[in-house]
Parts: C-alpha cells; sequence; structure tokens
C-alpha cells in the first residue's frame, strides 16, 4: 500500500458543518490508502486533532468527495465520509446533509457544472444512501457567489441561499421509513420511534430518559447517566433498523423531542450518537420532522403541527432552529422535504498528510 501525501482540495463551510472536498480523481482509488490519508489530513485519531486540519469535533471533522455523473439527469455523485476524531476510522456508513449544502458550489467552482446566469440547479446523487438532491446555487454572471442574506442558526453572519430539496428518501440506509413498521417500539422501556427518511434515527421523548429536552449541550454531554442509557437504546435498535451492530457505527442518531418553546413545531436534542450536537444535521431534522407528522409516534404527541398538505416546520435544537418544509400527498405521506443551507469557500490549495 503507497502512501498517498498531498491533494488538492478545497476547504469549505456547508452548513452548520466544515471539512475537506475531494474530487474524487485527486484521492487514491484503494479505500484502505484513501481512508489512511485522511486520518492524517484530520490529525485523527487525537481528541484535539492538533497535528491536522480537524477541529476537534465530529462537525468539522467530515470529508465531501465529487466526481462528475454518469447518472441520466444527475450532475454529480457526492460521497460523505465521517472521519472519527478519536478513533482511526473513516466511516461512510451516513449521509450529511450539511457538507451536502457545499457540494454544488464546489462542482461548479472544480468546472464538473456550467453555472447558469443567475442560478444554477445541480442534481446531486448521494452515494451514501442513493438518493438525489437538488441545490439552487447563486451564480450571478456565472461566477459561484458566496455573500447574501440568508441566515441559518449555528451560523454567525449571512450569506448567499443554497435551498436542498430532497425527494425519495425514505427507507434510503434501513430500508423503510419505517424499518419495524412501526409508528413506534418500546425499547428498554421507552417509547421510540424507529425511522429514516434520509437519516437513521431514534426518536424519543425527552422525559421519557429523564430529561427535560432544553438542556444546553454542555449540561447533556455531561449527564453520563443518560448518555449510557441512550447507548443502551441504540445498540439494541441496530439489527431492528437492518443496520446491523451498531456499536462503532456513526448511525442511528439519537434524538430526545420536548414541545416548542419558540413557536416552532418541536424541540429536539439530538446525539450524533455519542456527542450531544450544537443543532441538528439536516437530514436529522428531516427525518424528526416526519416522525412529528406519524400519528401514534413520541413525536407527534409533543409537536404543534399545522395543517394542509405542504407544511413549514420549524425543529428547534440548542442554537437557534432549522426549517423543514414538507410536502404530503392526499394519504399524509411525505413526498419531499426542502431546507435552506448555506455555505462558504474557505480555503483553496493542497493538503499534506
Amino acid at each position: 500500500m503507497t502512501a498517498h501525501t498531498q491533494s488538492r482540495v478545497m476547504w469549505m463551510r456547508g452548513g452548520t458543518s466544515k471539512g475537506g472536498y475531494f474530487l474524487a480523481e485527486d484521492l487514491p482509488a484503494d479505500t484502505a490508502t484513501r481512508d489512511a490519508f485522511l486520518l492524517r489530513v484530520m490529525g485523527s485519531p487525537d481528541l484535539r486533532q492538533i497535528d491536522g486540519m480537524g477541529g476537534a469535533d465530529p462537525l468539522t471533522s467530515k470529508v465531501g468527495v465529487v466526481k462528475k455523473s454518469e447518472r441520466q439527469g444527475v450532475d454529480v455523485d457526492y460521497l460523505f465520509l465521517q472521519v472519527f476524531v478519536d478513533q482511526a476510522i473513516v466511516s461512510d456508513a451516513q449521509n450529511c446533509g450539511n457538507i451536502l449544502a457545499g457540494i454544488g458550489p464546489f462542482a461548479i467552482e472544480r468546472g464538473l457544472v456550467a453555472a447558469q446566469d443567475g442560478e444554477t440547479r445541480v442534481a446531486i446523487f448521494m452515494e451514501n444512501t442513493g438518493q438525489i438532491a437538488i441545490a439552487t446555487v447563486q451564480t450571478p454572471g456565472g461566477t459561484v457567489r458566496y455573500d447574501g442574506d440568508a441566515k441559518i442558526d449555528g451560523v454567525p453572519g449571512s450569506a448567499a441561499p443554497i435551498p436542498l430539496e430532497f425527494r425519495d428518501t425514505a427507507g434510503s440506509s434501513c430500508g423503510a421509513l419505517l424499518p419495524t413498521g412501526n409508528a413506534f417500539d418500546e425499547v428498554e422501556g421507552v417509547r421510540v420511534t424507529l425511522i429514516d427518511n434520509g437519516m437513521p434515527c431514534v426518536v424519543m421523548k425527552a422525559q421519557d430518559v429523564g430529561v427535560t429536552g432544553y438542556e444546553d449541550r454542555d449540561t447533556l454531554d455531561n449527564d453520563t447517566a443518560l448518555k449510557a442509557r441512550i447507548e443502551k437504546i441504540r445498540l439494541a435498535v441496530g439489527e431492528r433498523m437492518n443496520l446491523g451492530e451498531v456499536k462503532d457505527k456513526s448511525v442511528p442518531k439519537m434524538m430526545l423531542v420536548a414541545p416548542p418553546r419558540d413557536g416552532g413545531a418541536v424541540t429536539v436534542r439530538s446525539f450524533i450518537p455519542h456527542r450531544a450536537h450544537a443543532s441538528i444535521g439536516v437530514l436529522g431534522a428531516v427525518s424528526v420532522a416526519t416522525a412529528c407528522l406519524i400519528e401514534g409516534s413520541p413525536a407527534a404527541e409533543v409537536a404543534s403541527i399545522p395543517k394542509g398538505n405542504r407544511k413549514t416546520l420549524s425543529v428547534e435544537h440548542p442554537t437557534g432552529e432549522t426549517t423543514c418544509v414538507m410536502e404530503l400527498d392526499d394519504s399524509g405521506t411525505v413526498t419531499s422535504a426542502a431546507m435552506l443551507r448555506t455555505a462558504r469557500k474557505l480555503m483553496d490549495g493542497e493538503v499534506f498528510a
């Protein structure tokens, strides 16, 4: 196995995450060689990631790998890789809707997609889950624009809006929206909804595991008894969710829900899966919002849901809210979900390992 020592890369903020965006051709084709290179790039395993580009947090130790797509009607293929901070693991077991926010701009910048004058729609095949997302990128004069007036919670300031539309994400990792076929199951004495609408999640009432659901991130991260309890539930549901043994996997995510406090649809505290999230992942928010629409689910019991087949659901989290626009058919099935994200190019050059 030949060591790979350097690569062209663009570092970007995508949504509330940050990471390295690579063209597939700029990384080793051999998976083991690629992963060893990315671990060195991020400085893992090390809690501070001091010898690499990672930011000592799962949210800043992420990678997007992009190539021109050969699929009809699709512009680019996107593979998401989570580089663990404290373990020598590079995982493709999940998708990431935040890093996804930067894929459209990156693809245009690298010449994979021709920019239109005004805005450019980029159809993205998400390799992790086999689904397609459409990103709309601001391109006045045929150039990607990053500055603008759109604001998302968890990111200071404002930037150009990048709406992301998801279709047919149900069951992308677990094989079905509800892998057990149930609105809820009882696991370790707690009622939970096992759901996958783009991100495998276990959704439960915060009060059922002994917290309010309004705690800040540090309080939750320091609650070892809570974390042990929800990890026991997580380990117990892996097989039921068709994910197999999940001890060393980054999915499913654990979602603790409570009634909204600030005029939204629901309040969420997310574990990803062992650390509390400062906000909530894009596809995690879609899965939780969908759980709120399932009659009889724990989430539906605490959520405040507007009427109509087009529902705007604000998912409240520790640093603000994430808005999901859900389209339902007449049977109440979610047919598409759209999210507003932003991204910013931070650096373009070469990274060394």
